[in-house]
């Protein structure tokens, strides 16, 4: 059974990092794409960032969050800086069982889901 678990959430300033974390256990994780998404309150789920052969970023994060992985302990980080209040949502963690040079940014491809981490960014 695959299980996707999402950490190191919380409460920062506009322009301040922080870093979410996704670990990730029941599969081959070396063979998986692995991608975040985020809802804010009040609207739907979007895409961010997904890790694969290559990465693939939301342009309103490109420049700003950098999406890694550390395949030894199955964990997909998501390093996010200069944040804005507009980044505030509860980030998502998702996984596939393949890899591809284009990793997608549909939903509906990701097959495996963990139940997310808040992040609020203040003014």
């Amino acid at each position: 059974q695959v299980q996707l678990v999402e950490s190191g959430g919380g409460l920062v300033q506009a322009g301040d990092s922080l870093r979410v974390s996704c670990a990730a256990s029941g599969g081959t994780f070396s063979s998986w794409t692995m991608g975040w998404f985020r809802q804010a309150p009040g609207k739907e789920r979007e895409f961010v960032a997904a890790s694969s052969l290559s990465e693939n970023y939301a342009d309103s994060v490109k420049g700003r969050f950098t999406i890694s992985r550390e395949n030894r302990k199955s964990t997909v980080y998501l390093q996010m800086n200069f944040l804005k209040p507009e980044d505030t949502a509860v980030y998502y963690c998702a996984a596939v069982p393949f890899l591809t040079y284009a990793p997608s940014r549909l939903e509906s491809t990701y097959a495996y889901w963990g139940q997310g981490t808040q992040v609020t960014v203040s003014l």
